[in-house]
Formats: C-alpha cells, structure tokens, sequence
C-alpha cells in the first residue's frame, strides 16, 4: 500500500493559524484517530536541540507542539511531552535550561500537561534509550525541517536520535564516524522506536550549516506529516531540491524496507509538491550532495575531509563543545578554544551544540583542490 503524507500551508507561528494547519494535515490523514488511540499515553518528541529561544530557528516551535497536545488531549488522550536535548550527561539543570528557553515549558504548564525527562534508560541492543517510551502507548514525533551537516537532513528519521540516552550519544558519534555509518545507527534507533506519526515544523525551516546556530533561516511555511517518517522525509528531501536516496538514513531506511523513498509510492494531499518547491535549499559545506556523483560518494566521504574551526571573535567561552566532542579533541587553554585535529573526527556534534555559532567549516587540502 503506498505511504500517505500531507503537506499544509502555513504563513507564520500565530496560535489559530498553526492550529488550523496541524488540524488540517492530520485530517488530509484521516484524522488523529486513525494513528492514535483514544484515552491513550502518548510521549510527544520535539526536536529541542539546544536552549536558544523559537525564534532562533534551532528547536521546533512551541505553537506547533500546543497544537499536537490540544488534538490529542481532544481525543481524551494522556500527554507527556520530552526529549533528550544536546547537553553533556543530561544535566538536570542544563534540560531544564532547554525546556525553559526554548518556550516548550510554558506550553506544557499552560496546556496542563506533564514535561518529563530521559533520566531514566534502558538498553535496546547496541544502545540504551529513554525508559520513558516503556510507560507510553505511542510516539508522536514533532520534528523540526532542518539541514545537518553529518546526515544532510534531520526531520523525522533523526528526530528518534534524540530517545538515546545522555552522553551515549557521542559515543555512538565516536564509534560511526563514516555518515554512512552513523545513519545505520540513526535509523536502528528509528526503528526500535518508530513513531506512529510524524509532524514537522516546516514553518521556519533551516538550510546551511544546519542543524544548530550555524544554519540560515528559510521561511518555507509548511506543515508535512504522515505515518511513514521515510516518505515524509523523502517528501522534505524533494523539497529541498534533492533526490531522496541523496540522504544517507533515508537511503539506508528505504534498503531496510523501513518505508518508502519512492515519490511515486507516496500519495501526496494537500498541496503540490511542485507548488512547495523553490530554489534548492543551500546544502552544510561539509555536505558532498551534488558535488560527487552517487557511485563515488561514499568512497569520496573516506578521502575528503571537513573539519571544525573556532571563530574566536565569536566564541562566548562557554565550554560547551570542550564538553560534548566525544573524542576530547577540543580544549580550552588560557581562555582560548582550540581543536587538535589529529583527534577530530568531523562529527560536529561541537558546531551542533554551539549557541553563539562560532564554529565554521575547515576544508581539508584535497577537498580545497577539488574545488569542494
């Protein structure tokens, strides 16, 4: 049976205007009770990355969020809101920080609904997850639309990345450092997990040096869901002025027969795909999409490097990427932040979690002479 996905318009972050577009995307559906059973647990995922305030673009937007709690709780449905955001170790007080700047709190105090954290975990394999997932009946994933510069794109497929518990996510950085690699691990993680629906915050989109403060902003003024988080990204993918399979947890999804990355698989409602399509979003410069042709691709990820560099102008001094690099490659030394490259991985995860974006995108010598 061919996946289904919806694409809604929606102008800005105004309340009735999110509302009414969520409303209608999940309707296009078939209505939230076709995914969702009534009087429910239900864990609501956000993509909340770091504590940097909705208008920076970084985190999905709380009005989106209200309105996914507000059609639930209108099926009688307990939610429970949380996520695991990019902190060192959990911290209790830096995920407060999180919830609290990034407005996902005060919409859970005003909607009267529970904000939980991942502080408890339980191993699925190779990794532990939140152990929160175990008291839920379902997920609903909330993701933002934005560009990544290990994955080129984190929508709905990524967004379960964040169920992994605390630090265990930079260890799984430093254990798959090949993209290729590390999106088998993203999308195990997706399917240990995989939620029942899939609604992303397409509003205020990102493209660039994405997923963090390093990402330019682009108002695409959509709302995209479904049931099927391949086709949905498969959807965003197209979107974005790419071929689906250009996506590495996509592509690796799509061969594990997770959901379909076929354009022509997929029943599109409500608007056009041609109709939401515009110029083609500016890609991470360590990204090599449209750069090298497919076949070479993968081979071409293990000779060209790209590696993080400090602006220093800009750098707040916060030690947030001395903290999160999973190969202790970045330290501080009489007030200066500095990489020794011989350790550098090229994760990013420290260009990830930067809120001041003062880490750029260093080219190695091969990658210059190619003109990459």
């Amino acid at each position: 049976m061919n996946a289904s996905v919806s694409i809604t318009r929606c102008p800005d972050y105004e309340p009735r205007s999110v509302w009414q577009a969520v409303n209608r995307s999940l309707s296009l559906l078939g209505g939230i009770d076709s995914y969702v059973k009534p009087q429910g647990r239900v864990l609501v995922k956000p993509n909340l990355l770091l504590a940097k305030d909705p208008g920076c673009g970084v985190t999905t937007h709380p009005e989106v969020v209200r309105a996914v709690i507000r059609i639930l709780k209108g099926i009688g449905c307990r939610v429970f809101v949380g996520d695991g955001p990019s902190v060192w170790n959990n911290c209790p007080e830096e995920v407060e920080e999180v919830y609290e700047v990034s407005g996902i709190k005060k919409v859970c105090e005003e909607e009267d609904v529970s904000l939980v954290e991942f502080d408890r975990r339980r191993w699925h394999g190779r990794f532990p997850m939140a152990a929160f997932l175990d008291e839920c009946d379902c997920l609903v994933s909330v993701p933002k639309f934005k560009t990544h510069g290990l994955t080129v794109l984190t929508a709905a497929i990524k967004n379960n990345f964040g169920l992994v518990s605390g630090s265990y996510k930079f260890e799984l950085h430093r254990r798959h450092i090949d993209p290729w690699n590390f999106s088998e691990i993203v999308v195990e993680v997706y399917r240990k997990a995989a939620p029942v629906l899939s609604i992303v915050d397409g509003i205020i989109a990102m493209e660039g040096d994405g997923p963090g403060t390093s990402g330019q902003l682009r108002r695409q003024g959509l709302i995209v869901a479904g049931a099927d988080a391949v086709a949905v990204d498969s959807v965003l993918t197209s979107i974005m002025g790419l071929n689906p399979l250009d996506i590495p947890t996509t592509r690796v999804a799509a061969e594990k027969r997770l959901g379909s990355a076929d354009l022509n698989a997929i029943t599109i409602f409500g608007e056009k795909l041609a109709d939401v399509t515009g110029e083609p979003f500016r890609l991470p410069k360590s990204s090599l999409q449209k750069k090298i042709p497919l076949p070479l691709l993968r081979l071409a990820g293990k000779l060209v490097r790209f590696y993080p560099v400090i602006e220093q102008q800009r750098c707040l001094r916060c030690g947030r990427c001395v903290d999160i690099c999973p190969q202790k490659a970045i330290r501080s030394d009489s007030g200066k932040i500095t990489v020794r490259y011989r350790r550098c991985i090229s994760c990013f995860c420290c260009q990830e979690s930067c809120p001041a974006a003062a880490i750029k995108t260093k080219k190695s010598l091969l990658a210059a002479m190619l003109g990459l």
